[in-house]
């Protein structure tokens, strides 16, 4: 008989084991003089020896004993009297949980305490050992112990309960709405961004510098190869995750910086102050003179940036800055990156669909200690020497009291990825919308189906207790929505293709109007209407703004005037079909960038 596969070997080793019931607690400490308030420790316990209560209120009130300069292995090492309706706190190691928590409770303790200088583990036994113990025994670290004495002195009592964790946090309506401002902003930003693009091909500052960046079309080969990265990225961080962590760290703070100052640049081009430039030299990117405003703006961006570097482990509010600075990074990538057709569209979001689930829910079967790579690279793992966190997510933390937030997770978290990925789709729906003048009914309905496919991850996550792909929720919602909008206006074929439809579509019109250009000989057998649209389509003519110079209109008055024609108003003018249209505008873009050679 063939022998078992080597993933299902282990998946039959790791479920056939006795299992040890692993649960977060707290302990309540206070001084027995009262005189200060009473604070919360987190603790890891067994609830196999003895359960305890939900309550505070029904917990017991005992004196916590220091007995930390013993191991509690052997009875010389229980005190005179022993340990009389108290709660001793003994040193982890030497002989085993049964050992320590059997001495305590023939002296007369009420509970156990074992304190460890490592790694947290739930304290297991057998089955007979279980049914021998009645009273609860926990893990507590050594640093809470030290912080214990430090802050209460060595008089004080301790309760030990398990409050139920909440359904539901009340900071997921933060996270929500931050997740879904996102998106909206970035989509209605970028797809207005695309079409003034578009409609104004070329635009000047009064500076050598751009008001836009270039946007990056993505393709197939693009997204086959982006998705390859993501899986290698998340496996050698899975492997190697004190040693690049910090590769990412850096990575977040220059990206971050550069996506503040896209959004902020708008906005400070809007000030009259600090519009001079620097002077001339040779320095890289200063040769290009900018203005001091903005200069001033770069170094404040990356001064939030080595801020947030610093003192990004200050939980306090460390995690503003770090939800600014994300916020700030996903509306530049979704202003630059472009999806072209829905196409590319659905195969991003599809591959990316079964990137998350696999990497949430399969991989646990192939992990020796059966977690979920996604999850342990994004929380970061419990054993890391560093105790660094990936900056790539929203977070905000847990506005309820629970044993979960105070020992394991003090925040809820989303990844950027549940925010870019659908909100490309977004982008793509208002382009469409401003496209084919459907007053934004793709744009509104894709984000309220983002919005609602949130909603459904944040239920899953409250009824399965764990970690969530929000990509399974929001795929479905987002694409099957945008599909459903489609069929039902009968544009699914030019949404699905996405390039050439704008060619069938009415344009605004394009005022053209010919400044300092010179006057060709007319010829009198050529017809005065042929001899202006020969006019129109000179090389040297090039687009001007809507105020454009009184000269210029009085140049055509002359020349309408010459040939003795009745006057034809702009809009008869500017009535060419879309392919001329195209062919006028392109050759006005090639000889203005002639002039400017």
């Amino acid at each position: 008989m063939a022998a078992r596969p080597a993933p299902l070997r282990l998946w039959l080793f790791l479920h056939l084991l006795p299992q040890v019931y692993c649960e977060y607690g707290m302990v309540h400490v206070l001084s027995e003089k009262g005189s200060s308030k009473g604070k919360d420790y987190c603790i890891l316990f067994n609830s196999q020896w003895a359960h305890l209560p939900h309550d505070l209120g029904k917990a017991s009130l005992l004196q916590l004993q220091d007995q930390t300069a013993s191991v509690l292995c052997s009875p010389s090492d229980v005190p005179h009297g022993g340990f009389n309706n108290q709660i001793p706190m003994v040193m982890r190691g030497n002989c085993t949980f049964y050992e320590k928590v059997r001495l305590a409770q023939i002296n007369g303790a009420r509970g156990l305490l074992i304190v460890s200088r490592e790694r947290l583990v739930p304290p297991g036994g057998n089955r007979s050992q279980y049914e021998e113990i009645d009273i609860p025994v926990a893990l507590l670290s050594y640093t809470d112990m030290l912080d214990i004495g430090k802050s209460f002195g060595s008089s004080v009592k301790g309760a030990m309960y398990a409050p139920n964790e909440p359904v539901l946090d009340y900071n997921m309506v933060i996270i929500f709405v931050m997740a879904v401002g996102t998106v909206a902003i970035g989509g209605y930003w970028a797809g207005s961004r695309d079409v003034k693009k578009r409609y104004m091909k070329h635009k000047r500052d009064d500076g050598a510098e751009k008001h836009d960046d270039e946007t990056v079309d993505v393709t197939p080969i693009m997204i086959c190869v982006f998705v390859v990265m993501c899986c290698s990225m998340l496996v050698l961080l899975y492997f190697f995750y004190d040693h690049l962590v910090y590769v990412i760290i850096g990575i977040f703070c220059l990206a971050a910086s550069i996506g503040l100052y896209s959004c902020l640049s708008p906005f400070v081009r809007r000030f009259p102050l600090g519009k001079c430039r620097i002077p001339d030299n040779n320095l890289p990117y200063f040769h290009k003179r900018p203005q001091v405003r903005m200069l001033l703006l770069a170094v404040f961006c990356i001064s939030v940036s080595v801020v947030w570097g610093i003192f990004r482990n200050e939980d306090q509010w460390a995690w503003v800055l770090q939800d600014a600075l994300g916020i700030a990074f996903c509306l530049y990538m979704l202003k630059t990156i472009r999806l072209p057709t829905f196409k590319g569209c659905t195969l991003l979001l599809l591959v990316l669909f079964v990137y998350d689930v696999f990497f949430v829910f399969i991989t646990p079967f192939l992990t020796k200690t059966g977690e979920s790579i996604m999850v342990e690279v994004a929380a970061g793992p419990s054993d890391s020497a560093t105790h660094e966190k990936l900056p790539m997510v929203l977070k905000v933390p847990r506005l309820n009291s629970s044993p979960l937030a105070l020992c394991d997770r003090p925040f809820s978290l989303l990844g950027f990825g549940d925010i870019l990925v659908p909100g490309l789709l977004v982008a793509y729906c208002h382009r469409f919308d401003i496209q084919v003048q459907s007053s934004r009914v793709y744009f509104v309905a894709c984000t309220i189906a983002y919005g609602i496919g949130l909603l459904v991850t944040f239920v899953a996550l409250a009824l399965m207790q764990m970690g969530q792909p929000a990509l399974l929720y929001l795929v479905p919602c987002t694409l099957l929505t945008s599909l459903v909008v489609a069929l039902w206006r009968r544009e699914l074929a030019m949404f699905w293709t996405g390039s050439g439809f704008a060619k069938d579509l009415p344009q605004p019109p394009v005022v053209i109007a010919p400044v300092n250009c010179p006057q060709l000989p007319k010829d009198s057998s050529v017809p005065a209407p042929q001899q202006d649209t020969e006019q129109m389509t000179n090389p040297t003519l090039h687009a001007e703004e809507l105020h454009g110079s009184a000269s210029a209109e009085e140049e055509l008055a002359d020349a309408s005037t010459k040939t003795e024609q009745p006057e034809i108003s702009v809009a008869h003018s500017e009535e060419p079909t879309a392919q001329n249209k195209d062919d006028l505008e392109s050759k006005c873009l090639n000889a203005e960038q002639n002039q400017l050679e």
